[in-house]
């Protein structure tokens, strides 16, 4: 509690004899420390804070405030006013950066302005100065700014930031800036830029920065680029051969070689602004003082189309605490601004710092979904809002794109234990309201009103009724499997799959196309929502109207969900750090989710599997790789980066396995079609050349298996040795008792091989064998394993009970 709002505080230790003597000393000579010393020397003798400031003369406020410094920092705390109100220099970006961080609400601008000096009322009025307009010069079109890139050479550094003018950003949820811990790395990063570059590197071609500009505008084509200059190495001369701005325009970066300049449309700036002051920024070893805005906005000679308008920051500003600010105004507003993002660019600093002088800092994020341009006019081809493809319900394709925070056409399950009731029910798959009352220590009443309401409006149906062996036959109830849908795409090297499921995880609908591996990013997108639309197209007599909840995508790992980007897939190279989720959200306007393949495989294993999966367990997933999939404490562990069960280096590490520097290898024996392969020619197997590596050699070789042949018998066994040493180390690791596999390529030729050579490692092997026997199962799940499974896993954030904020979906 602040202190001017208690009339009394809790008693401090009693001074010192040190002390007590010169608060006596500061009290008899009067002057600016006697009120401060008396107010302390009456406070030790007991008194409250109001008899102490009726004797004394002054405000209870002034008696607290005395009393807090002196319990906080004892003598050193009295000798200096506490200087209330504003201090001589704001430094409006840090004001920001820290209440972005904090949580939403009057008690973060209090809070920050108690830390930073400021009043509360100042620091809401800088967020809200912010939230319009972050300021710049020219000024920014609005606070829809995402963070593009960032320059640094021996001459400066520029921030590339990006806009859509006029959009109405929609802020993410409190706290969900990408948090303390990045922006100081970022920061730490940063702060080697001016001293590792000033007088250290030779100086770099203007052109280097034009061409930065320009790939950038061809990354990001579909949004307005600001090069805001963070600092210069002379504050005469931004860059080489620069010059400042005509009269009554902005300035414009460009390419260089040709003349003249240029003002854009965005650009509010009417006339040149006025020079501003150079802070000092901070100390440091052997640093520079921190360069602030350049005296006057820098110009690039352009193009006729320039990649990008100039900026400068503004003087009440450090440039390291403009970039914060941006990266967390950034980061707040937009899920695809992730920490990873800014884990990148900090990395990507750091770097620079290390390398050899004279190559410039060039750091780009992957492009921004398409979903940052204008939405185009909605079409008659378009159809209604909410459709998909012209089906009863799902996402549109093309149409003005709505959040997915809003959501389409989904069931409001209205509390925590309608779900609870849902999944007793899923579980036992018909079951009287008796039954779910004990299962749940739900009250029978409860159990009938809940049930009343699902049956209303359809979740539920009642079975035929049982004959009681006393009183009145009890009507069991069942999911309604027709009551949801959910599509599920699974993402594979080869082959892309997309299936309409219901409730009960029966397949409705099933459409496949194959991978063109060297095809385009965009091309690819477009298929994968051509794809979706036209399984949507084929359920539409199926799905009811408002029974659709969303679409589940299931791609290799490893993926940031946060920005929803796949990263690094294996096999898939184009597809490298690609926004797949936000691109899709252009096609479709229900809600999205996309998980690991394998984390979907167990999502789909558990609502699919009922009872059977109503336990903790690992699903092990074989496909183009081997991962696993983690369902424990009655939830899926995704971990924190939500890449939890990446199983290839756990085999190699089990296997002894490792490369020159340490690092554990990249396992052949966790690619099945690869590895399989290779052990059958180790062993003799004769498999034609052209069908190495593929997956029509794996199914020759697990057939032959299966027929008895020594060669492809013993190659099998091998590949299943692998996959079961690091399936040991997850059943150690995580005392488990379920194993669960599955994936395209547990076929059924090599199923039996794969559950019996499996099933003896995780039994023989661990420290606690004789503590539990540990079942290696078959999926419940098909050759889709990963496409129900990410249909499952719109389900599972729809029904499943969670105590931690509700269903997923009310969310989405």
């Amino acid at each position: 509690m602040h202190p001017h709002k208690q009339a009394t505080v809790a008693a401090p230790a009693l001074p010192s004899a040190e002390d007590t003597g010169v608060l006596r000393q500061w009290a008899a000579e009067g002057g600016a420390l006697e009120l401060r010393a008396r107010i302390v020397l009456l406070a030790g003798q007991g008194m409250r804070d109001t008899d102490i400031a009726r004797r004394l003369g002054v405000s209870r406020q002034t008696v607290g405030t005395w009393r807090h410094k002196w319990a906080d920092e004892g003598i050193a705390g009295l000798r200096h006013r506490a200087r209330p109100g504003r201090p001589a220099t704001v430094d409006e970006a840090e004001v920001l950066a820290r209440t972005l961080l904090a949580s939403d609400g009057a008690a973060a601008s209090r809070a920050v302005g108690r830390e930073l000096g400021l009043s509360h009322a100042t620091v809401a009025a800088i967020r809200r100065r912010w939230s319009e307009h972050p300021p710049a010069d020219p000024p920014l079109p609005g606070s829809d700014i995402w963070v593009v890139g960032l320059y640094a050479d021996a001459h400066g550094a520029v921030l590339l930031a990006g806009a859509r003018p006029g959009a109405a950003a929609q802020p993410r949820p409190a706290g969900s800036a990408v948090g303390a811990d990045v922006l100081a790395g970022l920061d730490r990063a940063c702060a080697a830029l001016p001293g590792a570059v000033a007088g250290s590197r030779p100086p770099a071609p203007h052109r280097a920065l034009a061409a930065f500009l320009t790939k950038a505008r061809r990354r990001h084509p579909r949004i307005e680029l600001y090069a805001l200059t963070l600092w210069t190495a002379d504050p005469a001369a931004v860059h080489p051969h620069a010059h400042p701005p005509t009269a009554g325009t902005a300035g414009t970066a460009g390419t260089a070689g040709t003349a003249g300049t240029t003002a854009t449309a965005s650009t509010a700036a009417t006339s040149t602004p006025a020079a501003p002051a150079v802070l000092p920024g901070p100390a440091g070893p052997a640093a520079p003082t921190e360069p602030a805005a350049p005296a006057a906005p820098a110009l690039i000679r352009p193009e006729a189309s320039p990649p990008a308008t100039l900026h400068r920051i503004p003087a009440t500003c450090t440039w390291r605490s403009y970039l914060r600010a941006l990266v967390a105004l950034d980061s707040s507003r937009h899920p695809e601004s992730s920490r990873r993002v800014y884990l990148d660019l900090a990395g990507a600093v750091e770097a620079y710092a290390r390398r050899p002088a004279g190559e410039p800092l060039q750091w780009l994020r992957e492009s921004i979904a398409s979903h940052a341009a204008p939405p185009r006019p909605r079409t008659r081809r378009d159809g209604p809002p909410g459709a998909a493809g012209g089906g009863a319900a799902g996402g549109a394709a093309g149409g003005a794109r709505r959040e997915a925070a809003g959501g389409a056409n989904h069931i409001d399950l209205g509390s925590f234990n309608e779900c609870v009731v849902i999944e007793a029910v899923r579980l036992a798959g018909t079951v009287t309201r008796g039954e779910i009352a004990h299962r749940t220590g739900l009250t029978q009443q409860s159990v009938s009103r809940i049930a009343r309401s699902l049956l209303a409006r359809g979740i539920l149906v009642e079975d035929n009724r049982r004959q009681a062996t006393s009183g009145k036959p009890r009507t069991p109830v069942r999911l309604r499997g027709e009551a949801a849908h959910a599509v599920g795409i699974h993402i594979d090297p080869e082959v892309f799959t997309a299936v309409v499921i219901d409730l009960d995880g029966a397949i409705v609908a099933e459409r496949t196309r194959p991978v063109q591996p060297t095809a385009d990013p965009d091309v690819l997108v477009r298929q994968v929502a051509q794809l979706g639309r036209g399984v949507l197209a084929d359920a539409r007599g199926v799905v009811r109207p408002g029974g659709f909840l969303g679409i589940g995508v299931a791609v290799p790992g490893p993926v940031d969900t946060d920005s929803g980007t796949v990263l690094d897939p294996p096999l898939m190279s184009v597809w490298t750090d690609l926004p797949l989720l936000y691109l899709l959200k252009d096609h479709f306007q229900c809600p999205l989710i996309m998980e690991k393949d394998a984390t979907a495989a167990a999502a789909g294993e558990r609502w699919i599997g009922r009872d059977r999966r109503a336990r903790d367990f690992a699903y092990v997933y074989l496909g183009t790789g081997v991962g696993s999939g983690l369902y424990l404490n009655g939830d899926l562990h995704r971990g924190t980066s939500a890449n939890a069960g990446e199983f290839g280096q756990l085999c190699a590490v089990a296997l002894g396995r490792t490369q020159a520097g340490g690092r554990p290898e990249v396992l052949p024996e966790c690619n099945p079609p690869l590895g399989l392969s290779r052990l059958a020619a180790r062993h003799g197997f004769p498999l034609d050349a052209a069908a190495a590596g593929t997956t029509a050699g794996y199914r020759a070789v697990t057939e032959a298996a299966a027929a008895g042949d020594p060669a492809a018998t013993a190659a099998v066994r091998d590949l299943a040795r692998a996959v079961g040493q690091g399936t040991t180390g997850l059943v150690d690791l995580l005392d488990i008792d379920l194993v669960v596999l599955g994936g395209p390529f547990f076929t059924d030729p090599a199923a039996p091989l794969y559950l019996s050579h499996i099933g003896e490692m995780v039994n023989d092997f661990p420290t606690a064998r004789r503590l539990r026997h540990v079942d290696v199962e078959r999926s419940v799940l098909g050759p889709e394993a990963a496409a129900v499974g990410a249909a499952s896993t719109i389900f599972h954030a729809a029904f499943t009970p969670r105590l931690r904020g509700g269903t997923a979906l009310r969310a989405l």
